[in-house]
């Protein structure tokens, strides 16, 4: 049974390696604002529980896509933190809206801080991830005392597109067994515009499918392969 992360100490880890950067440190929120395009968001009526919940898995997934993109300097697992980064940022004004409609007193209003503390505390988890997504897409550079805690991280995390000519494409992540075989964990498919997190059993991958994968060096490598259809056999 996998040990359960420490995301509070992950979130320090993430902002210590923002604050040891010098160019970093400047202003990293303005250089994330430059990378991304900012977009209307309008009101949906939301159950408040639904949005915490997307907020949690984004956050806890946007944390350990930065760790590995800072270790390994990748570029394609920083520009997917950014895209979350902002889905996080919309769900929290989607949070904030709903939850102001639900107030009709001062009671209401009472019970609501709550929730508005603890998304602002989540979407700062998130702030943080992308801030180091920043620094490997600008070449910034990591400090060493910060990547030598990277380091410490027996899995590694990898980003890869299903090609045609993958052997994963049209078949269900139970019948692969990806676990058990080579040690992976699918722990994200981004589908176009959807992304789908914590994929169940039977979720088919689909060619053009971007997984998101967790796992011992040797099986990432052997999954990258299996993705890519240079490697044809399970």
């Amino acid at each position: 049974m996998r040990e359960k992360r420490n995301y509070v100490s992950d979130a320090n880890i993430l902002i210590e390696a923002v604050m040891l950067n010098t160019e970093a440190r400047s202003n990293p929120m303005e250089l994330l604002k430059s990378m991304v395009k900012l977009e209307k968001i309008e009101y949906k009526p939301v159950p408040v529980r639904d949005l915490f919940i997307e907020m949690k898995d984004l956050s806890e997934l946007m944390i350990d896509l930065a760790y590995s993109a800072a270790l390994f300097n990748s570029r394609p697992l920083a520009e997917e933190v950014l895209e979350l980064e902002r889905r996080v940022d919309t769900l929290t004004y989607l949070l904030n809206m709903n939850a102001m409609i639900a107030t009709r007193s001062r009671e209401d209003a009472e019970a609501l801080v709550g929730v508005s503390v603890v998304a602002s505390a989540t979407d700062k988890i998130s702030d943080a991830a992308a801030d180091i997504a920043i620094i490997v897409l600008k070449e910034i550079g990591i400090h060493p005392l910060i990547r030598e805690a990277f380091e410490r991280v027996e899995e590694q995390l990898t980003r890869v597109e299903v090609k045609p000519s993958s052997i994963l494409a049209g078949k269900q992540l139970r019948h692969l067994e990806l676990a058990a075989k080579i040690g992976v964990d699918i722990i994200a498919i981004r589908r176009g515009e959807e992304l789908i997190i914590n994929p169940k059993g039977e979720e088919i991958i689909e060619e053009g499918d971007i997984l998101t994968a967790r796992g011992a060096p040797l099986g990432i490598k052997e999954l990258e392969g299996l993705a890519e259809g240079t490697v044809q056999m399970l």
